[in-house]
């Protein structure tokens, strides 16, 4: 039987990872060309709480993965479970979880990554002013859409798990042979 406190507990860090996230995307970098005062062009970036917000979504969608990979020994290690069609669900939404989860936390990296860069150099000239690359809209839109896919299907992964774990174990001892015996 599948635990309400489990599955409350992941759904409460898949929340706090989507929120992370949705902020992050909210908070991106904004950069404006400056000139000093020797007439030199760069380029200033306002406050880099975008990044922090991704690595934080990052750590909590990590162990919202970990918790449900954890209870149900991550499909491979413990007992066998009973061939049946919750076995297949099982399988088939653990394999999902596993693909939306990779695409979220590269989502969530490369955005953190990208939105941390700063462009360094300075120029004299106005006409070659230093380009001042920012983050792109919607890498970490991206990742909070994809954060609530693994959300939904690692929840229904365990749930299905826990339904094929406590069917009756498929028996493999059956008699197969002819018997023989003296007459």
């Amino acid at each position: 039987m599948a635990s309400s406190l489990l599955l409350v507990a992941v759904l409460v860090l898949d929340l706090i990872a989507f929120g992370l996230s949705v902020t992050a995307e909210q908070r991106r970098n904004t950069a404006t060309l400056i000139q000093d005062t020797e007439g030199r062009m760069y380029c200033q970036y306002d406050s880099d709480i975008a990044t922090s917000l991704g690595v934080g979504s990052f750590f909590v969608l990590v162990a919202s993965q970990v918790m449900i990979m954890i209870v149900t020994r991550c499909l491979c290690c413990g007992k066998a479970m009973s061939p049946s069609g919750s076995r297949s669900w099982a399988i088939f939404l653990f394999i999902t979880s596993w693909v939306t989860f990779i695409i979220a936390v590269s989502c969530l990296v490369a955005g953190s990554v990208r939105n941390a860069y700063h462009t360094k150099y300075r120029t004299l000239l106005k006409e070659m002013a230093p380009s001042c690359e920012i983050l792109r809209k919607g890498v970490f839109g991206a990742g909070a859409s994809f954060i609530v896919l693994t959300g939904i299907f690692s929840e229904l992964y365990y749930v299905t798990f826990s339904k094929a774990s406590n069917n009756a174990p498929y028996s493999y001892a059956r008699d197969t042979g002819v018997r023989m015996r003296n007459m």
